[in-house]
């Protein structure tokens, strides 16, 4: 595989360990019982009716990206031809799953007021990035080529 597919290729690897990651340094801790109460419980000192959901929606969100990404990448390196349609939709999930935490964020006093968590330009980088790799996948003579078996 070349041209353009390493990129591609290198940038399954470093989501992979990077919400590998997420999961195991934010999104588990967040579930035990001295954080969570802090956030979740109206006697909490950080209380706000959404953080429940979002720490759950955060956490589902990186375990269904960490394994849609381990199926993507078995899919690549055996050059499926099912490969350019997982991934286009693995691209737009992330922008989705990115959306949905945007606003739920945006929702919360305390992240918004302290610039915390995402923000919009990491959204218009997901979004760009969707762009031009599904184009590239839709378009691509190589990905055509490639992807085959």
């Amino acid at each position: 595989m070349g041209s353009w597919l390493i990129l591609v290729q290198i940038g399954l690897i470093a989501t992979l360990v990077l919400v590998a990651a997420q999961l195991l340094n934010y999104n588990l801790p967040s579930f035990q019982s001295e954080y969570w109460d802090i956030a979740t419980s109206k006697q909490g000192e950080l209380y706000h009716p959404l953080w429940a959901t979002l720490l759950v929606f955060e956490a589902s969100a990186n375990l269904l990206l960490l394994l849609f990404n381990v199926v993507t990448l078995v899919l690549f390196y055996r050059k499926k031809s099912i490969l350019p349609r997982i991934i286009i939709l693995l691209y737009c999930c992330n922008l989705l799953i990115a959306i949905i935490d945007y606003i739920l964020q945006l929702n919360i006093p305390l992240i918004r007021e302290t610039g915390q968590g995402s923000n919009l330009r990491d959204l218009i980088r997901t979004g760009f990035t969707c762009m031009i790799w599904v184009s590239y996948f839709l378009k691509s003579e190589r990905v055509a080529n490639t992807f085959v078996r």
